[in-house]
């Protein structure tokens, strides 16, 4: 039987209100995100202080050790606990991590916001990763995925200033939705939960409102998902490497419209669609 780690439940207020004065001088209360830190803390070693708005950050912790491939098992963990009261969350393991000062002491500076740094072996592993080759994914799928993301009640449409993550089934159902002050934040939370559930990313697809880096495309790939969406675009370097590991990559996804990038031949397409909604 799968071991699961013992778990807090500390989510908290995502957004606060603050007093905002426009162009005419007038007055209105306005939602902004609650950006707080959430310093890490692995058997009593600190390990990274991540910002974050807080929405799941028992999985947030989980996803980030998952991401770092610090931890390779759910089962390696054995509780997570987060106090608010001092920002920090306890993580003690099963059997401790073997040298996990070597292993965290080189760090990259990455394109982040709300996280900043990966551990530099993590660029060292991708020849490890092999994606499932028979994955596939409709047109009509790839358009339902965009109107559920376009309807999806957010902090965003409150409050702006944060980025949202989300993972799809191979029909279109939406499973994860998470929102925070970084992307990275937020497909680290949706990596825990998979992890928590038991959720394979082998016939899924991952959908960010941010930019598809490097360190952005390896995560998607470590969670075993073939198919990154996004609503905006792509770096050379996530380009690169989503070429190298046969993920497709599919950028300016907005209404009807999409760029496909990489792994062409995994895209079904169905000009029918277009051509009923009448779309040049």
């Amino acid at each position: 039987m799968l071991q699961r780690p013992q778990l807090s439940s500390a989510s908290i207020v995502l957004t606060r209100e603050v007093e905002a004065i426009d162009e005419r001088g007038r007055v209105s209360t306005i939602a902004i995100p609650a950006e707080r830190p959430l310093t890490v803390y692995v058997d009593r070693h600190e390990l990274v202080t991540l910002m974050t708005l807080g929405a799941a950050p028992e999985a947030l912790t989980l996803g980030y050790l998952r991401n770092q491939r610090l931890v390779r098992a759910l089962e390696e963990v054995a509780s997570i606990q987060v106090d608010w009261e001092i920002d920090a969350v306890a993580v003690r393991t099963r059997r401790g991590i073997a040298g996990l000062a070597e292993r965290t002491a080189k760090k990259v500076v990455t394109t982040g916001c709300g996280q900043g740094s990966v551990f530099g072996g993590l660029m060292d592993e991708i020849g490890q990763i092999a994606l499932p080759p028979a994955a596939r994914l409709t047109q009509s799928v790839l358009y339902r995925i965009i109107d559920t993301i376009r309807t999806q009640p957010s902090v965003y449409k409150q409050a702006g200033s944060v980025h949202g993550c989300a993972l799809f089934s191979a029909a279109g159902e939406l499973l994860y939705f998470i929102e925070d002050v970084g992307r990275h934040n937020a497909v680290d939370a949706i990596a825990g939960k998979m992890w928590l559930d038991d959720v394979p990313g082998e016939d899924k697809v991952f959908y960010t409102t941010g930019r598809l880096t490097s360190e952005m495309v390896i995560k998607g790939a470590q969670m075993g998902i073939p198919f990154l969406l996004s609503r905006s675009g792509t770096t050379q370097m996530g380009h690169m490497v989503a070429q190298d590991l046969g993920m497709s990559l599919l950028a300016r996804c907005t209404g009807k419209h999409f760029l496909l990038l990489t792994g062409k031949e995994r895209l079904i397409l169905e000009p029918a669609l277009l051509d009923a909604l009448r779309i040049a």
